[in-house]
């Protein structure tokens, strides 16, 4: 992990205009093999090294000790993804507020690349398969463009008029920048992960849930590795696919010792053939 001070400030650029930066965190892995240790006292006297006691909350879902961990963020992005972003109740937030202060002449525009049509399978998706002509993508670039510059200065035609700011804003568009201070915990910061780094996520907000997980895993590198492991990239089953697995499944040839040479440790090679003997006897 860098040092602390190295870390804040580090910003990523995301979109054309818009950022992630990093304020402050309080507590790293440390903080949340601290906790863990204080709560579970000496039943964790048996995982003996730190990485290890991680790895067994993060698969088990004892997510108290992740909580413990909270980072602190100042963002910069179109106020179509915050309405997404802001769906994620469980962090601090504070906005940049156009009732007190000009909004800035700062639009989103998406590249030629992102301009695609309506998916025919996701109703709330574009498809980036179906080719789209340049003629019709720059088009509606255009026609971005000219409303986006249309509706702020209008904007400034009722600010010089004296008309109040929070009247004069209500029409400006989704596509405008807004900023904020974004304060969460660990644990449901994985949540927000899991769900916006999602290849069904929208484009424009997985761009900022990639910045934000580089910063992540540069604070918590052995949580977030675990976050990868057993939530980010692995897959649940219901009852009736676990039954359909049985068929398939052959334990005669599975053992520690090989679980272990797949690089798994002890325990979760136990665990994962205590998994599989549950599957078995469905």
């Amino acid at each position: 992990m860098e040092n602390k001070s190295e870390l804040i400030g580090k910003t990523i650029q995301c979109l054309d205009k818009g950022f992630v930066r990093l304020i402050d965190y309080m507590g790293d892995d440390n903080a949340i093999v601290q906790s863990a240790r204080v709560s579970y006292g000496d039943g964790t006297k048996s995982i003996n090294e730190d990485r290890g006691l991680i790895r067994y909350l993060m698969r088990h879902f004892h997510t108290t000790p992740f909580e413990m961990v909270e980072i602190k963020f100042h963002c910069k992005l179109p106020i179509f993804i915050a309405r997404q972003w802001i769906r994620h109740r469980t962090a601090n937030v504070n906005e940049y507020s156009g009732r007190y202060s000009i909004m800035k002449e700062e639009f989103y525009v998406p590249s030629l690349e992102n301009v695609n049509f309506q998916s025919k399978s996701n109703k709330q998706g574009r498809d980036t398969d179906e080719n789209i002509s340049l003629n019709t993508k720059e088009n509606v670039i255009q026609q971005i463009v000219e409303e986006q510059k249309k509706s702020y200065s209008n904007y400034e035609n009722f600010l010089e008029q004296d008309i109040a700011r929070e009247i004069a804003r209500i029409n400006l568009p989704l596509s405008l920048y807004t900023e904020w201070y974004w304060k969460i915990d660990l644990h449901n910061l994985f949540h927000f992960l899991r769900l916006r780094l999602d290849s069904h996520s929208q484009y424009e907000i997985r761009v900022y849930a990639n910045a934000i997980a580089e910063i992540t895993k540069q604070i918590v590198p052995i949580a977030y590795e675990s976050f990868e492991d057993y939530i980010l990239n692995s897959e649940k089953f219901s009852h009736n696919e676990l039954k359909i697995l049985k068929q398939f499944l052959d334990l005669q040839n599975v053992s520690v010792s090989k679980l272990i040479e797949n690089g798994l440790s002890k325990r979760e090679a136990e665990e994962f053939l205590s998994k599989l003997s549950k599957i078995s006897n469905l």
